[in-house]
């Protein structure tokens, strides 16, 4: 990997605004000289927003937990062989909304499917590939998702499959995330996104500006 590359994940409940956010925060490094690419997970790819599609269709009811475990992995190792491994050795900054973070918090947590097993898919679909930083961007189940169905209601996106889970499901997500953190704060970076749009994006830059430094970036 270049000196000069990172990699930036961006984590959270569904309304967190972290979709929002990235933009912004690409804006503001090109404006510093740097180099970014903005991706998603899943998709990013031809082939993941096919198999994103497939995940996120309300059609898809009948979807298997593992299934649907198995088919993020498909996009994710997709994703990281054809963009984010090339954008690092060509030392880019990364910026990605959701990665392998997403499939513990929510089909390990969310899903309760085995942790164990999720990690050790995840490892071969990302050929081990760990972010330099994580973006959690924490809001309440309940603050997120009327949040998202506002959102839905003003034609500004929809509400997909995973969106229109039990209450219930949003909370051990969450959890999963909160716990997550807690586990690797070294990598993780807790953001308040109850705050309005401007403060969550001025505590991203300066949480970022720190890792820049940090790395002689």
């Amino acid at each position: 990997m270049s000196v000069l590359s990172l990699l930036v994940t961006f984590e959270g409940p569904e309304g967190s605004g972290k979709t929002t956010q990235i933009p912004l925060l690409a804006d503001y490094l090109r404006e510093r000289g740097y180099d970014v690419l903005c991706t998603r997970e899943p998709g990013g790819t031809a082939i993941g927003e096919q198999i994103r599609e497939v995940i996120l269709s309300s059609k898809n009811d009948s979807i298997g937990h593992e299934t649907e475990a198995l088919l993020f992995s498909a996009a994710r190792a997709q994703i990281v062989a054809q963009v984010i491994r090339p954008a690092l050795a060509a030392g880019r900054i990364v910026l990605c909304d959701r990665y392998a973070d997403s499939t513990i918090a929510y089909q390990g947590y969310g899903l309760g499917l085995d942790l164990e097993a999720l990690r050790a898919i995840t490892t071969f679909a990302t050929g081990g590939l760990i972010p330099d930083l994580t973006f959690y961007i924490d809001v309440p189940a309940d603050i997120g998702l009327a949040r998202k169905k506002g959102q839905a209601g003003s034609g500004a996106g929809e509400m997909n499959r995973l969106d229109q889970k039990e209450m219930a499901y949003h909370t051990r997500v969450r959890k999963g995330y909160i716990e997550m953190a807690r586990q690797a704060p070294e990598r993780w970076a807790v953001i308040d996104g109850t705050h309005s749009a401007a403060i969550v994006q001025k505590t991203l830059r300066e949480r970022l500006d720190e890792e820049l430094k940090k790395r002689g970036i």
